[in-house]
């Protein structure tokens, strides 16, 4: 039996068979247990086992043991990148004139720095993907970051200021309505993204605590239950616990609530992540 804890969250525990321990003995230090039936487990940045393997798991949070329905996990994902790639369609036509209008703002702005930033974000597994966005920032805010780091509201390695001095004029405005992050779209049609799932981080995955990687089990979304519940409100540990265990409960209907919700939510929080 494989076991890694951790004092402050859930950590992952691989056992071969039923017998190999007792489930509920795992509850109180906040294990969570997957049951394998053969073969090997995935990388450091993505603790679950290969869906063809796994039997089930036991929850920390729910403290139940759950039988892996393969039947209904291919459902919900087969019907998600479906909808996905139809919303981002649709989304991408109806948008394209003020999203050409915008790029020419940015471009007006400044001739001289490129309309889109494409940014390295971890994804699904730990995977990294370039993520697009509108270029809110100065051409050298990478190197300024560096800079900057003691002045973070939040823990390095992730990043948050008020009045952040890299962000341009035109940037303020499309980072307050997040209209920065319409060509995320292109990366849903890519498949490096999805409409709704965890938030991509900036950092790597092997800057996440073990517990933590839980959330790269998931495509990282445009909009997602952090956008919508927390934003700014919440530190990265707070934003893990609230996207696990949103995600962990496969359903449709509570991600197209989410999408719903992100609308309003833009007017209650401000700027980008």
């Amino acid at each position: 039996m494989t076991a890694v804890t951790s004092r402050r969250a859930c950590a992952n525990v691989i056992i071969r068979q039923w017998r190999a321990c007792k489930l509920r003995g795992f509850a109180g230090g906040g294990v969570r247990v997957w049951m394998v039936g053969g073969g090997t487990t995935s990388s450091r940045t993505s603790i679950r086992p290969k869906a063809t393997l796994a039997i089930g798991c036991f929850d920390a949070f729910t403290k139940d043991f759950s039988p892996v329905r393969r039947n209904d996990d291919l459902a919900y994902w087969a019907t998600k990148r479906a909808i996905d790639i139809v919303v981002a369609s649709v989304a991408l036509v109806v948008l394209a004139i003020p999203l050409l209008l915008i790029a020419l703002i940015i471009w007006l702005d400044d001739t001289s720095a490129p309309i889109l930033f494409r940014q390295r974000r971890t994804g699904l597994g730990g995977r990294t993907i370039r993520l697009l966005k509108f270029r809110t920032m100065v051409k050298n805010a990478d190197e300024l970051k560096e800079r900057l780091r003691d002045q973070s509201l939040v823990p390095w390695p992730d990043f948050r200021m008020l009045n952040d001095p890299r962000v341009t004029r035109v940037g303020r405005i499309l980072r307050k309505t997040s209209l920065d992050e319409l060509p995320q779209f292109v990366n849903v049609l890519r498949g490096d993204m999805a409409l709704v799932g965890p938030r991509p981080t900036s950092f790597a995955a092997n800057t996440y605590d073990l517990w933590q990687t839980g959330r790269l089990d998931y495509r990282p979304g445009i909009t997602g239950p952090w956008q919508v519940h927390g934003r700014d409100a919440m530190d990265f540990e707070e934003r893990c616990r609230l996207e696990i265990t949103f995600f962990r409960r496969h359903s449709i209907l509570a991600e197209i609530g989410l999408l719903f919700a992100t609308v309003p939510a833009l007017f209650r929080r401000p700027g980008a992540a």
